[in-house]
């Protein structure tokens, strides 16, 4: 059963086409991983998917809601959430501090009565935290959740990030490029990392360059090139596919 339904998906900028007509599903419960070369259009698709860009054409159903055309903290509040090609902790916040804004998006509290500091806001601010830790816990981070954000080791950053996502309690989560600059062991801990987000029933859309992480993880690939699908299927058959290979490879070489 489909979790996330891309139809026809079409953005331009300008005369430059960077996604057109892509079409797929998201099995509920899977991992699926979007590749291609540079400028493939991997990104923008993000991005519409999430509610940072608007389609010039066709939809996004999530759950089988339409949330093409919502802002991104509304996406984030019906269970999609992600993180970002490149790192967004916010300076000068502590760890904890940065996954507990993640898990803001569930609070009742408004301002007035956050301003007040009234007892039913403290006991849900306690509640946030403490979920937060547990998040931290889980993904080998809580002996840093005093420590500022941006003073961690990038591979900390990394999930850091991831944590703060997980606090919005997402259905589904969009990775962009997790493993980018991290070494072979740092990869290789992302890798086990998104397996078990997997295992505790949150569906992973990831976006992901690292081909060795990708295809020990995956369950289904799609690949996109100058912004149009040319692939969709398991991972074995991605790796046996004449024209991913010449698109990776180029026309002389495949």
């Amino acid at each position: 059963m489909a979790i996330l339904e891309v139809r026809d998906l079409s953005r331009s900028f300008g005369g430059l086409q960077a996604v057109f007509n892509v079409s797929f599903t998201v099995k509920n419960g899977s991992i699926k991983a979007l590749i291609g070369p540079n400028g493939a259009g991997k990104t923008t698709l993000f991005n519409l998917i999430s509610g940072f860009l608007k389609p010039d054409t066709g939809s996004v159903l999530f759950n089988n809601q339409k949330i093409h055309g919502l802002k991104p903290y509304q996406v984030a509040g019906k269970g999609l959430s992600r993180t970002f090609q490149h790192i967004k902790l916010f300076h000068k916040m502590t760890v904890l501090e940065n996954i507990m804004i993640g898990r803001h998006i569930h609070s009742k509290a408004e301002f007035i009565s956050g301003m007040f500091n009234l007892p039913w806001t403290q006991r849900e601010e306690k509640a946030i935290r403490e979920r937060s830790l547990e998040i931290l816990n889980f993904l080998g981070l809580s002996e840093m959740a005093d420590a500022e954000a941006t003073s961690l080791a990038y591979g900390q950053q990394r999930i850091a990030e991831l944590a703060r996502a997980l606090a919005c309690e997402p259905k589904l989560l969009l990775l962009d490029e997790p493993a980018a600059g991290l070494n072979m062991r740092e990869t290789a801990e992302m890798a086990k990392l998104i397996a078990r987000i997997r295992d505790m029933g949150i569906t992973v859309l990831i976006v992901e360059h690292d081909m060795s992480l990708v295809m020990n993880i995956s369950d289904e690939i799609i690949v996109l090139s100058y912004g149009q699908k040319i692939a969709d299927d398991i991972p074995l058959a991605i790796q046996k596919n004449s024209e991913v290979i010449r698109v990776y490879l180029g026309e002389e070489d495949a």
